[in-house]
């Protein structure tokens, strides 16, 4: 057989031919409950989630989360599908046999190597190819069988190219490691890759990596690594963000990223946007090897190994940021400090059974504010010390069991903590500064706000999936998740709101402690209609003991092949996200918040003219209602925030009174790695529409009315790699200043008569990357350097109003910043 580069993911394999001996016989061949009070939880699951764990006990397995698949097309040298031939893997043990079409599919496969033996009519199996499954994708290859008269019988696997399962059938996107690691622009970061995607934009502040999806908060996106759901997955977090610096997931241990931007299947649940999927990748089963590297994260290592005689693996990382080794001071006074882990370990029981124990974690701090040497320059940064240290960790065990032939089932138990702390000292409160030097000013000024708490998440879940007589592939799993918080905050002068000409305004203390849950069930059938028409439909129910809230979430799709290179595809789901507990917790009255509503409506065709290449075009539309909003603020709603670290500026009683839409059309075209150069291009037009509690749409925060992407790169050979990516987007909407009341009350007020009804200067960034690798001792050695923002545009960050000089400053983004690392493994 022949292996050559495959479609739309994993390319590059190369092809080899093999001669067989000539065959006499024709060879035709080429994949609930009650509302509870405040802190309590439910001592047994509710019915929906009972009855559903009684159905997956009845029902027949055959592939679920964290399993993959071998799926395609068998044919002859004359394109003509080929009927009756056997394909199968893991030692035979998982066969499949194409149909009329040709069409063949091996279910329930762990990740990993699989060698693909083809077995045609009463003919011996010709020689195995190996083929690569990842967990929770199909891999699609094509099979050509050689003409009966051809005296050397030569058999073509053409693939693989990994896609998302068949559930999922609109707006999903499958990201590389060498995308992570290597792209212009993305500094090892996942998010910063995911900033790329069709509709995605970024956020107010290019050192932050927030993923805003389709005008949506960044607080509507959910991260899962191997199984393990993680509120936030980066550094320099707060409980009131999605967002952050940089990536706690290092780069070099992903195996493969799934985003999904909309209309996603059943078993996600609780996140109104998208979905962030991250496998992690096993470590070496043969022998112990390492691996040091440098960049934006930091300096750090990675070291795995085998456990037992090749049964399992396990792999670990440690990144540490470094330059408060050179200085105490990068301009802003002082240095962030970051620190992060990584760990894997995989182990197969037994044939069926296996094992894996996943942790990320990470530690910050930071020091912001005013310093004896720039105390006088006038800047807001100058007149505050900003003092904050954090703390998150991950961890989850993963049971996977497949039952032979029929079926996989996952069972996972994670924990996830996080504890932040902060001080806010204003040294210019009473309008002029708390003392004549910067330590005298900070020692005087009184503390406006300061935090120390912690939350933490439980989660037990199980997902199964069936296939059942007339529903086809059918999915069940459910889920029960128990929230601890230790919350103790305070704001005692209130907070100068920007929407409100009244000061201190919202001034709280909140010291408590609670326990709630959150607990949850889905059901969802794949299956096909025609030989081109597949169906998919479900719902989901959860429940929200805090505030005592129980929802049903629909969900369904469709695709259609058109032609054998052009499909259709449209999907349609109610989500449901339950507000930051902290925002519920601050204020008495936010306690009765219910869950808000995001209807998602998405149809498209998609185009794959080479194996290579694909064209998609999608429209979409999301439909928003009970969006928390403030209650004493009729313009302000929490869809507008959550792409900031100032966090005071987000606390005010609460109704769920708001509604909103975000509609465009997206247009994508990629050509993945075949050869010497790469590169996708996508763009996006689109509206965001939010509305207060006064209830009248305006321009959302993240409404972008064009998004534009290119990313690309090639190989010139001699050890050299370059890479380029160019974004743009036209200016995101703000609102002006009161002049007259900002200027009588020296601080910023909003022009409440024109609520983001002015628009930025369009975004424009060039980034460009190259590498160049050695091999030193018999050990690769790859150097890199690069450029953010090659063309030092001035991107537009927002306005500030300067307390000291009265007066408006415009805020920019990020300059020209150069970027060096290496990676050397070893």
């Amino acid at each position: 057989m022949a292996v050559s580069g495959g479609r739309t993911a994993i390319l590059g394999q190369k092809r080899r031919r093999v001669s067989f001996p000539e065959k006499r016989h024709p060879t035709s061949f080429f994949f609930p409950g009650t509302p509870l009070p405040f802190g309590a939880s439910h001592s047994r699951m509710p019915v929906p989630v009972s009855a559903l764990l009684l159905l997956a006990a009845l029902a027949t397995p055959q592939d679920t989360t964290g399993a993959g698949s071998i799926s395609g097309i068998v044919s002859d040298v004359n394109g003509q599908h080929v009927r009756g031939v056997v394909l199968c893997a893991a030692a035979g043990k998982r066969c499949g046999t194409t149909d009329a079409g040709g069409a063949f599919k091996i279910t329930d496969l762990r990740a990993g190597d699989y060698e693909l033996d083809v077995r045609a009519p009463g003919l011996p199996a010709y020689p195995a190819t190996t083929v690569t499954v990842r967990a929770g994708l199909d891999t699609s290859v094509e099979v050509t069988i050689p003409a009966l008269e051809a005296l050397a019988q030569e058999v073509t696997v053409r693939g693989a190219r990994f896609i998302a399962p068949q559930e999922v059938k609109s707006s999903s996107f499958l990201v590389q490691p060498a995308d992570v690691e290597k792209s212009a622009g993305a500094l090892q970061d996942v998010s910063r890759v995911v900033q790329t995607l069709p509709g995605v934009a970024i956020g107010s502040d290019d050192f932050r990596n927030d993923i805003i999806v389709r005008g949506g908060s960044p607080l509507e996106n959910l991260f899962i690594v191997d199984n393990i759901e993680i509120p936030n997955i980066n550094s320099f977090a707060t409980f009131s963000s999605a967002g952050g610096t940089t990536s706690l997931v290092d780069a070099a241990l992903i195996q493969d990223v799934t985003f999904l931007s909309g209309g996603y299947p059943a078993p996600f649940s609780n996140r109104t946007s998208s979905v962030l999927q991250i496998a992690a990748r096993e470590g070496d089963r043969a022998r112990v090897r390492g691996r040091a590297t440098l960049g934006f994260a930091g300096a750090g290592g990675i070291v795995e190994g085998p456990i037992g005689r090749q049964r399992g693996s396990w792999i670990v990382s440690l990144r540490r940021s470094f330059l408060d080794l050179f200085t105490n001071d990068v301009g802003i006074g002082g240095v962030p400090v970051t620190s992060t882990l990584n760990a894997k370990a995989v182990y197969d029981l037994t044939p069926a059974d296996r094992l894996w124990i996943v942790n990320i974690s990470g530690r910050d701090s930071l020091r912001l504010g005013a310093t004896e040497t720039r105390f006088a320059v006038d800047e807001e940064i100058n007149n505050l010390d900003i003092r904050y240290r954090g703390w998150r960790a991950a961890t989850g065990v993963n049971w996977q069991r497949t039952f032979g032939a029929r079926g996989v089932g996952l069972f996972g138990i994670t924990r996830s903590d996080a504890t932040v702390g902060q001080s806010l000292k204003d040294l210019f409160r009473d309008g002029r500064p708390a003392g004549p030097t910067a330590d005298a000013a900070i020692a005087a000024a009184p503390v406006v706000f300061r935090e120390d708490s912690r939350e933490s998440e439980t989660t037990a879940k199980y997902d199964l999936t069936v296939n059942a007589p007339g529903l086809g592939k059918l999915q069940v799993g459910a889920s029960v998740k128990i929230l601890r918080a230790r919350y103790d905050a305070d704001q005692p002068f209130g907070a100068d709101n920007l929407f409100s000409a009244t000061p201190g305004l919202n001034a709280f203390r909140l010291k408590q402690t609670l326990t709630t849950s959150q607990t949850g069930a889905y059901v969802q059938s794949t299956r096909d209609w025609t030989r081109r028409v597949n169906v998919t439909w479900g719902a989901r129910v959860d429940h929200y003991a805090y505030p005592g809230q129980t929802r049903l979430s629909p969900r369904a799709g469709v695709s259609v092949s058109l032609t054998d290179r052009w499909s259709w595809r449209t999907s349609y789901g109610r989500y449901f996200q339950l507000p930051p507990i902290f925002y519920l917790a601050v204020f008495p009255e936010n306690r009765t918040t219910r869950p808000f509503r995001a209807d998602h409506y998405v149809t498209g065709l998609s185009y794959i003219p080479t194996p290579t290449v694909r064209l998609t075009v999608e429209a979409y539309q999301k439909a928003y209602g009970d969006y928390p909003v403030a209650a004493g603020l009729p313009s302000v709603s929490l869809a507008n925030i959550g792409d900031t670290f100032n966090i005071r500026d987000t606390f005010f009683p609460l109704v769920s009174q708001g509604r909103g839409r975000a509609r465009g059309v997206e247009v994508f075209i990629e050509k993945k790695p075949a050869g010497r150069w790469f590169g996708q291009a996508n763009l996006a037009v689109s509206q965001a529409r939010h509305a207060g509690f006064d209830g009248v749409l305006r321009p959302g925060a993240f409404d972008y009315p064009v998004i534009a992407n290119a990313v690309g790169g090639i190989r010139a050979g001699s050890g050299w790699d370059f890479s380029v990516r160019a974004a743009f987007l036209s200016g995101r909407p703000y609102t002006p200043f009161d002049a007259a009341r900002s200027t009588a009350q020296s601080r910023p007020i909003y022009d409440l008569e024109r609520i983001n009804a002015e628009r930025a200067p369009d975004y424009f960034r060039l980034d460009v990357r190259v590498d160049r690798r050695f091999t030193i001792g018999g050990r690769p050695l790859n150097l890199f350097a690069g450029v953010q923002n090659l063309t030092n545009r001035r991107n537009f960050a927002g306005y500030a109003w300067s307390r000291r000089s009265n007066t408006v400053r415009f805020q920019e983004q990020l300059g020209v910043f150069p970027i060096l690392g290496f990676d050397w493994r070893f």
